[in-house]
């Protein structure tokens, strides 16, 4: 977008944390919009950098939003942390259940079925059952060692 602004072009956002991540790389987008000669408006916070005024309000903003984006970041990572310490991890719950993993991997390994038929047979992909099966051998050997 900045290779393409001509002189007079007005860029416009919906929302200023919309255009940067931090208020450095704001002011410095902001510096090469200036140099193309156009100007810059956020709609949610009424900014128009056409004018001294506008120019400050955007620095305040800006300063504000970072302030907001860190805060989240920091209480983001805060209740993932107390998450962990009750014993919850993230991601995606896990389709199968331990009885089910067990069973796909001892069907597969005794020969009573494919890793393929027990995809089919459990709605997973066959890459699912070739690491269940994998587990599985790498738990009994490590068993087998104890």
């Amino acid at each position: 977008m900045i290779g393409q602004l001509r002189d007079g072009d007005v860029v416009v956002v919906w929302k200023l944390d919309r255009l940067s991540r931090s208020l450095k790389d704001l002011l410095h987008l902001m510096e090469k919009i200036e140099a193309a000669g156009a100007g810059f408006r956020s709609l949610t916070e009424a900014i128009d950098t056409t004018t001294p005024a506008g120019r400050m309000m955007m620095q305040m903003v800006g300063s504000f939003a970072e302030f907001e984006r860190a805060m989240i970041r920091e209480r983001t990572s805060a209740g993932l942390a107390q998450a962990r310490l009750e014993g919850r991890l993230g991601g995606r719950r896990r389709k199968l259940d331990d009885k089910k993993r067990r069973e796909i991997a001892e069907s597969v390994v005794a020969g009573r079925k494919s890793g393929a038929e027990m995809a089919r047979l459990y709605d997973v992909s066959e890459p699912t059952v070739s690491r269940i099966v994998a587990e599985y051998r790498q738990r009994e050997a490590h068993e087998a060692l104890a």
